[in-house]
């Protein structure tokens, strides 16, 4: 009866306080979560049973907060096929998912400052083919012949209060250099002969870039922002003077080239 009667006890959301369907529980290191709640997260985010119920509403008060800089968020450039990379090249943000509706969606908006690496990884993957033998047997051809597949995967690392890696896959399905007709070992294909295989390489090497070289430059002004400024001769009232965080002149307030 013991047993039972936990399984059947009716179970409240610790957030929003809901009653919680059988099955329905997400748990929570100090208490409960609902499908519903858990669904409104960042997709990005995998530690909800350590985190506490003040944790996780903190988390949803940024995730309604990010609506605003969805509905602010103006699409420059875009890349990948299936879940895309959005990037606000004026807001300098961008965002990853492979929603249509974005507002709907809620995706991540992300600072180009908060990248801390991005890679493209190229996975191999070999497969023996076979074939029949007059038995019916399945077995292996003399020499062995393979199919090569190649899946292209962006990890892009971010300093975030809730996620710290976004990995994604640009291609929806696996691309084969030899569909047709599987080659032996000693005749792998150069897979950069492959117009698909060069179209996604291409993809992500540009994805890759061009985080890391928005991320750079954020840093490079950033860290000229806050280095000291000489003190120099102002051209339009001659004073001495260290130019402010506008280059203007601190007596006249004329711009100082």
């Amino acid at each position: 009866m013991g047993l039972f009667g936990n399984l059947f006890e009716k179970k409240f959301c610790s957030v929003c306080n809901g009653e919680i369907g059988l099955l329905g529980n997400r748990k929570l290191e100090d208490g409960n979560l609902c499908k519903n709640c858990a669904a409104k997260l960042s997709p990005f985010f995998s530690d909800r049973r350590r985190s506490t119920v003040a944790q996780i509403k903190e988390q949803l008060a940024y995730r309604e907060a990010n609506k605003q800089a969805v509905a602010a968020f103006n699409t420059t450039r875009s890349f990948g096929k299936d879940t895309k990379v959005l990037i606000d090249e004026d807001a300098r943000k961008f965002m990853v998912t492979r929603a249509r509706n974005l507002a709907e969606a809620n995706p991540d908006v992300i600072d180009f400052s908060q990248v801390t690496g991005c890679d493209l990884d190229i996975d191999e993957d070999r497969s023996e083919e076979t074939h029949q033998d007059s038995q019916g047997n399945y077995v292996s051809y003399n020499p062995p012949r393979y199919t090569y597949r190649y899946d292209f995967n962006i990890i892009i690392r971010v300093n975030h209060p809730y996620f710290d890696t976004i990995k994604f896959q640009l291609n929806s399905s696996s691309v084969e250099t030899n569909p047709d007709r599987p080659v032996a070992a000693m005749n792998k294909p150069d897979p950069q002969s492959c117009q698909d295989y060069r179209e996604f390489e291409t993809m992500g090497k540009e994805i890759r870039d061009i985080l890391l070289n928005a991320r750079q430059t954020v840093r490079d002004e950033a860290k000229a922002k806050a280095a000291p400024k000489a003190a120099v001769q102002c051209p339009l009232c001659g004073a001495t003077t260290t130019p402010d965080e506008h280059g203007c002149c601190e007596y006249c307030g004329g711009a100082i080239a």
